[in-house]
């Protein structure tokens, strides 16, 4: 595997424990029901979360997506509080300080039947949250990685909103392999419109003469990184631009980068079978340095939810 979410094995994850609906369990006794909605519908949302020396990253930004899609899908029975609650007891238990990555998984719980009526569900949440050790795969000098653009298209609110963090991954899935068929690591994603709109598990930016573009976030992932990223650009005199631009404007590019919370910024080498320069290039450099020493800033915060600040991982 080579694309944003490759990771280094680490023998450590055999033994971690998984959050169950208020239980830790070992991973391999880690369950839902085949009556839950998630697993009948993809009826969910969920969070990807890193943790950096001590601190769960940018954890309020991520709570208010989760909450917000939680909001549109008309969960019951689900407060942030609860959601606190569960990751401090997963971190506790697994004593884990640094270089975790957790997914936070929450569902419209069990249902009396298998069907896609919310009206059928039981009222309460399902909440699973893994947390495992890892870091990015190590890379030679120079790596970075290969995109293609594919046919199928990223959708809009009125159709499926990308903005909503939904367990429904099957287009984005159906991307991927497409890219992989054309010998690609990742999938470069349209809009309905035929503009670049993101990679099919990050969102997407390029650099052309030192500027920095991307598109305007309508109809791609509502990213906490890509924030970050743009907001990191402007507070530092960087030239950065949202727009509707055609693939070929991409394709002509100097460099490009990814962005993600798994894999953080990750550069681009090629696209549609075009090398760019040697990655990283100095305008993703400096990103990566920016958003490195962001990390820092966020956890000199402080210990969160209870984790443990001389626990060793």
């Amino acid at each position: 595997m080579a694309g944003s979410q490759d990771f280094a094995e680490d023998p450590r994850n055999a033994s971690v424990q998984v959050y169950v609906n208020g239980e830790m369990v070992p991973r391999e006794a880690a369950r839902v029901s085949i009556f839950d909605a998630g697993f009948g519908m993809g009826d969910g949302v969920w969070e990807g979360l890193r943790l950096h020396k001590g601190r769960l990253l940018f954890l309020e930004d991520h709570l208010d997506r989760l909450m917000a899609g939680a909001a549109r899908l008309r969960l019951a029975g689900l407060t942030r509080a609860m959601l606190e609650e569960a990751l401090a007891v997963t971190l506790q238990t697994n004593a884990m300080s640094d270089g975790a990555h957790l997914r936070l998984m929450v569902t419209r719980g069990l249902k009396a039947s298998v069907n896609q009526d919310p009206r059928n569900a039981l009222g309460v949440p399902t909440i699973v949250i893994t947390a495992e050790y890892k870091r990015p795969a190590p890379r030679p000098p120079g790596w970075g990685l290969t995109l293609a653009t594919v046919a199928i298209r990223t959708s809009g609110p009125e159709i499926f909103d990308m903005r909503l963090n939904s367990h429904s991954r099957l287009n984005l899935i159906l991307a991927l392999l497409e890219a992989i068929d054309l010998g690609a690591d990742e999938a470069l994603m349209l809009d309905p419109s035929g503009a670049v709109a993101s990679c099919n598990a990050t969102n997407f930016f390029w650099v052309r003469e030192g500027a920095i573009f991307t598109s305007t976030g309508a109809n791609c992932f509502n990213g906490v990184t890509r924030a970050q990223v743009i907001a990191l650009a402007r507070q530092n005199g960087l030239t950065l631009t949202l727009g509707d631009f055609p693939v070929e404007h991409a394709r002509a590019a100097d460099e490009a980068f990814v962005t993600g919370t798994m894999g953080g910024i990750t550069p681009v080498a090629a696209l549609d079978g075009r090398r760019l320069a040697a990655p990283p290039g100095p305008v993703t450099a400096r990103i990566a340095e920016l958003y490195a020493a962001l990390k820092d800033a966020d956890a000199a915060q402080g210990a969160q939810l209870g984790v443990r600040p001389d626990a060793r991982p």
